[in-house]
C-alpha cells in the first residue's frame, strides 16, 4: 500500500471493492444490496444486525466474507444455556496451580453471533460490552481483542417464542440493521442451479487484515462539507417527538426517536459509501442511501403508527 495521497488511496479502496465483491458473488447470489452494505459496515468499523427468516444464506455469507477478507472467523451460536464467560473466555487452575486466562470465541476478527435473541441477556450484554470495547474482562484483567473487529448478529423475525428480544439501547449498538428478503424467483432458479450440482466455487483473499485497519483510518480522515453534516444531524433530530426540531411525521407516528449515535453513524457510514462509489467526499445523496439501515432499529413506533399499519421504512421515506 504504497500510496502518494489520500485520493490515490481512496481509489485503490474502490478497486479493492469491486475485487471483493466479484469474489463474494461467486457464493452469494442475488444479495448484492445486502453484501454493500456489510462492506460498509466493516470499512466504517461498525457492527451489522442481520435480520430475516432460515434458508436466506445469512451464515454463508458471513463466512464467505470472512474467507474473502482472510481473517480469523469464529461462529457462535447462541442458545439459552450460553453464559458469558462462553463467549469472553474463562480463568482456569492450570498445572503449576497458577490461574491462566483461556480465550472464548470473541478472539477474532470476524465473529458470527448466530440468533443473538435467543441467549439471555447477561450473555448478550457480554457481547454487545465487547462491540463497543474492543475488548474483555475477566477476573479483573482487561484483555485487548483481535484487529480489525467485526460483529455480524443474525436474528430471525418469525421465531419469537422462547426468545429475548434485544433491548432499544442494546440495538443501537450495531450501525446496521439490514434486512434479508427473500430472492427474486429469476434469482432462485439461478441458486437452486448454482447449489445443487458438483461446482465447487474457490474465491481467493484479496485483502488483508493491516489494509482493513488502514482504509478504517483513511475514512476517518476524509473531510465533509458543513452542509452534510447539517443535514445528517438535521434528519436525526427530526426522528424525535415532542422536540422542537421535530418534525410532523414523527410527532404523529413515534414514540421515540434516534440518538446522537444515528448521527455519527449517518456520517461515517455516508463516508464510505461515497468512496466506494468513486467520490472523495460525500454529499447529501451518500447520507439518504445509508439512513434506513441505521434508523431502522432506532426508532420506535407508537400505538397510531401500529394501528394505521404505517411501517418503520415509510416513516424514514416520509422523513427524507
Amino acid at each position: 500500500m504504497n500510496y502518494k495521497n489520500d485520493a490515490e488511496a481512496i481509489d485503490g479502496l474502490k478497486q479493492k471493492h469491486q475485487l471483493l465483491t466479484e469474489e463474494i458473488k461467486k457464493v452469494i447470489y442475488g444479495q448484492d444490496q445486502v453484501v454493500n452494505q456489510v462492506l460498509i459496515s466493516l470499512f466504517s468499523q461498525g457492527h451489522c444486525l442481520l435480520v430475516g427468516v432460515p434458508g436466506l444464506a445469512k451464515t454463508l455469507l458471513v463466512n464467505t466474507i470472512a474467507e474473502v477478507l482472510g481473517l480469523k472467523y469464529k461462529r457462535i451460536q447462541f442458545t439459552p444455556d450460553l453464559m458469558p464467560s462462553d463467549i469472553i473466555g474463562m480463568e482456569i487452575l492450570n498445572k503449576e496451580r497458577q490461574f491462566q486466562f483461556i480465550k472464548g470465541p470473541l478472539f477474532a476478527n470476524v465473529i458470527l453471533a448466530d440468533e443473538i435473541n435467543r441467549t439471555p441477556p447477561k450473555t448478550q450484554a457480554a457481547l454487545l460490552e465487547a462491540m463497543q470495547e474492543r475488548s474483555v474482562t475477566s477476573a479483573g484483567v482487561r484483555y485487548d481483542l483481535d484487529k480489525p473487529f467485526f460483529v455480524l448478529a443474525t436474528q430471525n423475525p418469525i421465531e419469537q417464542e422462547g426468545t429475548y428480544p434485544l433491548p432499544e439501547a442494546q440495538l443501537d449498538r450495531f450501525m446496521f440493521s439490514i434486512w434479508l428478503d427473500y430472492p427474486s424467483p429469476e434469482d432462485e432458479l439461478y441458486i437452486v442451479k448454482k447449489t445443487t450440482g458438483d461446482e465447487e466455487h474457490r474465491i481467493r483473499n484479496v485483502i488483508d487484515g493491516d489494509e482493513i485497519l488502514y482504509y478504517q483510518k483513511l475514512i476517518r480522515r476524509i473531510p465533509v462539507n458543513d452542509n452534510v453534516l447539517k443535514y445528517a444531524v438535521k434528519l436525526v433530530t427530526s426522528t424525535r417527538p415532542g422536540t422542537k426540531e421535530a418534525s410532523e411525521i414523527a410527532n404523529k407516528y413515534l414514540k421515540w426517536g434516534a440518538g446522537p449515535r444515528a448521527s455519527q453513524n449517518l456520517v461515517l457510514a455516508a463516508k464510505t459509501h461515497a468512496v466506494l462509489n468513486g467520490k472523495y467526499t460525500p454529499d447529501i445523496e451518500d447520507v439518504k442511501a445509508v439512513s434506513e439501515i441505521i434508523l431502522r432499529h432506532r426508532i420506535i413506533k407508537n400505538y397510531k403508527a401500529e394501528a394505521e399499519g404505517i411501517t418503520v421504512e415509510e416513516i424514514i421515506e416520509k422523513l427524507l
